[in-house]
């Protein structure tokens, strides 16, 4: 019986190293946990998810064989789109547009496993201050938006990935799920529909990325 042929392993440098770079890119569907008031007589639901961009640095810091510290800052943009149902469920308003233009500084911790050929699973947690550019001081009338989002947040992510070690470089694929610690709502509602914010008791973001890393 002729023995199973083992695959040639990339020796790759870069993962022995303390400390190494790379880049990142992605896409996310940004969402929303929506608690009403209890006397509120509206729901309110996220609807029509949309795909949107990351683009993040990498820096890895490596302190022992099976864990490594990451810091990706970066970029992210993203779009929810949320609809009122009155109590007999038909649509109330108009659907709120909420754009977000994210600066955002995750810290990580990375677990992984052993390596199998030329892959690795691992997982990965850790915390992520965002803070988003889109965030309005006033109400756009113009755009019949009638809610306004806080700009900084501490979002809790936790998530799982492959590393794929190729001859000249890493590929990593990771999915991650971010949950915002925070109610992001500013409760000051607009004079002409306050509904809009009244009804709602806490808006806290939730986002799912698809990650593709590079080192």
């Amino acid at each position: 019986m002729i023995a199973q042929k083992a695959k040639p392993k990339n020796d790759s440098n870069y993962d022995e190293r303390l400390l190494h770079f790379g880049f990142s890119m992605g896409a996310n569907t940004m969402d929303f946990n929506i608690e009403m008031e209890s006397e509120s007589d509206l729901i309110a639901n996220v609807v029509n998810l949309k795909p949107g961009l990351n683009i993040q640095i990498v820096t890895d810091y490596r302190p022992s064989t099976y864990l490594d510290f990451r810091f990706l800052p970066g970029v992210s943009f993203g779009q929810r789109n949320i609809n009122f149902y009155d109590s007999t469920g038909t649509l109330w308003g108009e659907t709120q547009v909420l754009e977000s233009s994210f600066l955002e500084f995750p810290l990580l911790l990375k677990a992984k496993g052993m390596r199998l050929n030329n892959s690795r699973p691992y997982l990965i947690g850790g915390v992520n201050f965002r803070y988003d550019l889109a965030g309005k001081k006033e109400y756009d009338d113009e755009r019949n938006v009638y809610m306004r989002l806080k700009r900084a947040d501490l979002y809790y992510e936790v998530g799982a990935g492959l590393d794929f070690y190729l001859p000249y470089f890493k590929l990593t694929i990771e999915a991650k799920m971010s949950n915002g610690l925070f109610d992001v709502l500013v409760h000051e509602p607009n004079e002409s529909y306050p509904e809009y914010t009244s009804s709602i008791k806490s808006l806290r973001s939730q986002i799912w990325v698809l990650s593709f890393h590079f080192e």
